[in-house]
């Protein structure tokens, strides 16, 4: 199992973001080996992560290579501070 970490400060999101946050959310989960999404928020209130998980690291990268979350990535500064995402494979749990 693949893990990919969404790891981000918000910004302000406006509807076209909130149009992109579904279509790519929809795709995910349709998506051949989409296992599943879970997120966070640090105590602090200023980073979120949301996980999605993967059966392997051929299905993440398919679905990172989705139009709509192309597109989200090239627009990133309009709704976040800051990013990064953590690619793992899992051994364990």
């Amino acid at each position: 199992m693949y893990l990919a970490a969404f790891i981000f400060e918000p910004g302000e999101y406006d509807a076209e973001f909130h149009r992109l946050n579904a279509l790519i959310g929809a795709a995910a989960k349709a998506s051949p080996g989409y296992l599943g999404t879970e997120s966070w928020v640090a105590s602090s209130g200023k980073l979120r992560n949301v996980t999605y998980y993967w059966r392997d690291l051929d299905s993440l990268q398919a679905f990172s290579h989705d139009p709509n979350h192309l597109e989200a990535k090239r627009e990133y500064a309009r709704w976040y501070r800051g990013y990064h995402i953590l690619v793992s494979q899992v051994l364990r749990s």
